[in-house]
C-alpha cells in the first residue's frame, strides 16, 4: 500500500488505471479507523481493481464549536489497518492542498440538508458535499462506499451525483455495531464508561420502536413518543432530535410503512451520537 500526500499524483494515478479499463473502488474517511470504515474498504476490495481510501479531517464540515481540532488523529495506526483491510492507495491530502488560498466554490443539496442534522448543524453538509465532490474529481472512483449509519449523508451524496451527473455508484453499507448494539463511531472513544452504558438507551429505544411497529403500531407520533421515553430516562442524555422520515426524501411522515426510517441524533454528556433503522427491519 501505498501512502500518497500529493493530490496530483493520485489523479495522474487513477486516470491510468481508468484508461486501463480497470475498475476504481473508493472509500472516503476522516481517519480514526473501526471496523465499520474496514467493512467498506474490504467490500472495496471485492468491487475494484484498484482500492483507494482516504483521511481527510475536513475542516468545512465542522462547525465553530465543534471538535475538529480534538478530532483523533493517528496516521500510523489507520494505515496498518487499511493495508490489511486490502487498500492500494492510501490519500492523505493537506488542508492546504484541499483548500488553496482563495478558495471559494462550494456545492450545495438543497432541500435534503435542511432537515435533521442539516438544522442542528448549519453548514455541515455543505463541507460534506464540497469534499466530496472534490474526491471524487481526484479519485475517478466507479464505486464510492459509505457505511449507513450515516443515512441522511449518504441520501444527500446520492442526491449530488445524481444531479451533477456523475459516473458513480454510490454503495450504501449496514450500520456495523458493536457487540452490545452500540453503532461503531469515531466518537464513541469520547465516552466515559458510565456514558457508554447510556449510548446504549439508542439501539434500545430503535429496538422497542421496531417491537411495536412490527406489532401494528402505525403512528409516528407514539412511536417517536416510545423513543423519547426510554432515551430520556438517561440522566446524560439530550436529544437532539427524533425523526421518522421516508427512506428516500427524509420528508416526515404520520404512519409508518416499509420504507420509513427513525433517525435520532442524542448527545450523551458532550458526544452528539446519530444512529437510525428502518421501522420494520430488526436491528
Amino acid at each position: 500500500m501505498e501512502i500518497i500526500y500529493d493530490i496530483k499524483v493520485v489523479q495522474s494515478r487513477c486516470e491510468e488505471v481508468r484508461r486501463s479499463g480497470k475498475r476504481i473502488a473508493f472509500v472516503p474517511t476522516m481517519g480514526c479507523l473501526h471496523e465499520g470504515h474496514l467493512s467498506l474498504m474490504r467490500e472495496g476490495r471485492e468491487r475494484g481493481d484498484l482500492l483507494v481510501a482516504s483521511i481527510f479531517v475536513n475542516p468545512t464540515q465542522f462547525g465553530p464549536k465543534e471538535d475538529f481540532a480534538a478530532y483523533p488523529r493517528d496516521l500510523e495506526r489507520d494505515a496498518e489497518l487499511a493495508r490489511q483491510a486490502g487498500v492500494d492507495i492510501l490519500l492523505h491530502p493537506t488542508v492546504e492542498g484541499m483548500y488553496p488560498g482563495g478558495f471559494a466554490t462550494y456545492v450545495n443539496v438543497e432541500g435534503l440538508t435542511k432537515t435533521l442534522c442539516g438544522e442542528s448543524r448549519p453548514g455541515h453538509f455543505r463541507g460534506v458535499t464540497t469534499v466530496v465532490c472534490k474526491l471524487f474529481n481526484i479519485v475517478q472512483p466507479h464505486v464510492a462506499l459509505f457505511g449507513r449509519k450515516d443515512f441522511q449523508q449518504l441520501t444527500v451524496l446520492r442526491r449530488m451525483v445524481a444531479d451533477l451527473n456523475m459516473p458513480i455508484e454510490i454503495l450504501g453499507m449496514p450500520t456495523v455495531r458493536e457487540p452490545d448494539g452500540l453503532a461503531m463511531s469515531s466518537r464513541n472513544i469520547y465516552l466515559s464508561p458510565a456514558e457508554r452504558r447510556q449510548a446504549l438507551a439508542l439501539i434500545d429505544a430503535m429496538r422497542q420502536a421496531g417491537v411495536a411497529a412490527r406489532h401494528g403500531e402505525q403512528h409516528v407520533r407514539r412511536l417517536v413518543g416510545l423513543v423519547r421515553e426510554r432515551i430520556g430516562r438517561e440522566p446524560d442524555a439530550r436529544i437532539d432530535y427524533i425523526k421518522i422520515c421516508d427512506g428516500d426524501t427524509l420528508e416526515s411522515v404520520e404512519r409508518v410503512d416499509t420504507n420509513s426510517v427513525l433517525l435520532l441524533a442524542v448527545y450523551i454528556g458532550r458526544t452528539r451520537l446519530i444512529d437510525n433503522n428502518y421501522i420494520f427491519e430488526e436491528v
